[in-house]
């Protein structure tokens, strides 16, 4: 595989040239099929497509013209939200056929202004074709009428696209390769063992994501989002969200950091089923676990910390022996059983819990130093 460096990240080969003139040549064939009797007006958005757009023309076989409009929305590899028009329309569309031809469509930011550009120009017909479309990350309805390509949302070079202006002149595309740097890790372990105090150091030390599906089921409920209200509606019978709920609400957070350099999962996966459907969506993604992290501590040394807890937070159920207890329990028999799941992967690490914060942060960084160098 030809990886190559554009300023410090590490590119691997995606669509070769072949197979993105086979996309512009059958996009240019639909298009025609639609618009043969017409003389359509293609606009091209610059700067990312004019590649797509020289060979686009190059394959469609009736009369047609083309001009340029120039927009930006990102910024290094991600998309800055904001599009920025940076030289309008200057050709008349009124009463003609227009065809947008568009590099790729993310979040759809650009795609709505190109609309807004056009809804009053009283145009006979207008179409968006763009060669690269990422369905994880549109957020827009907004409709498309011809798609090259779906791709995950990972950050691609080449072909047109840049990274911070560069690599445009390259024939073929490249994706994000963060498999070489990626460290992904599941971080767990009973109750009172301090996952969440471990996990703000380890995220900061090791650039990680840290997803931790209490926060994320709680974003959920406080947005009032589809998953959030289907959510608190369990919470409020007193039950726990169903797994196909945590789960695409997981998968919701992961596909919106495709830059990201690995993750540190907490509080899932809880049970064998969720550790499951974990390896197979990341699977789906090119990704995987590289290690779990158990912080492992005597039930009885936990208890007085977790009572220590409940009096500053003021959390009732932490001052209650025999809630804490039972929290134990569940733990033991839902959670416990991944231990022998990840051992069988060759990925459990056990770590003494016990100790000082310092203490437990420095063993935790060595297990992760010994997963990262293998």
């Amino acid at each position: 595989m030809e990886l190559i460096k554009i300023n410090d990240k590490t590119f691997e080969p995606y669509v070769s040239a072949e197979e993105l003139n086979q996309i512009a040549e059958r996009m240019a064939s639909e298009v025609y099929q639609d618009l043969q009797e017409s003389r359509p007006i293609f606009i091209a958005v610059l700067n990312g497509s004019f590649m797509f757009a020289a060979d686009f023309l190059r394959h469609y076989k009736g009369e047609c013209e083309i001009s340029f409009v120039k927009m930006a929305s990102y910024q290094g590899t991600q998309s800055t939200g904001k599009v920025h028009q940076l030289i309008g329309l200057s050709t008349p569309v009124e009463g003609r056929d227009v065809v947008i031809l568009e590099d790729i469509i993310d979040t759809g930011n650009t795609l709505e202004e190109i609309y807004r550009l056009f809804e009053n120009q009283k145009v006979k017909s207008f179409r968006i074709a763009t060669l690269f479309f990422k369905p994880d990350a549109y957020k827009k309805d907004l409709k498309i009428d011809y798609v090259g390509k779906p791709i995950p949302n990972r950050f691609i070079v080449g072909y047109g696209l840049d990274f911070d202006e560069i690599a445009r002149n390259l024939p073929q595309v490249y994706q994000l390769n963060t498999s070489l740097t990626m460290t992904n890790l599941v971080l767990f372990g009973k109750p009172g063992a301090g996952k969440g105090t471990q996990a703000a150091f380890l995220k900061d030390k090791y650039n990680l994501v840290h997803i931790s599906t209490g926060d994320l089921l709680r974003a959920e409920k406080e947005k009032g989002t589809e998953l959030g209200k289907i959510a608190e509606s369990y919470s409020k019978r007193g039950m726990l969200a169903p797994d196909e709920i945590t789960i695409k609400i997981l998968e919701k957070e992961v596909e919106s950091h495709p830059e990201a350099e690995g993750f540190l999962f907490d509080g899932f996966p809880r049970t064998l089923a969720q550790a499951e459907v974990l390896d197979a969506f990341l699977e789906s993604k090119g990704m995987r676990i590289h290690g779990t992290l158990g912080l492992e501590a005597d039930e009885e040394a936990l208890i007085p910390r977790i009572i220590e807890r409940g009096k500053v937070s003021g959390r009732a159920d932490d001052q209650d022996e025999e809630k804490i207890r039972k929290r134990f329990s569940e733990y033991n028999e839902k959670t416990a059983p991944l231990i022998a799941f990840y051992q069988a992967q060759g990925k459990y690490h056990p770590i003494n819990g016990i100790g000082t914060i310092e203490e437990i942060t420095t063993r935790l960084s060595e297990t992760i130093d010994k997963i990262k160098a293998e």
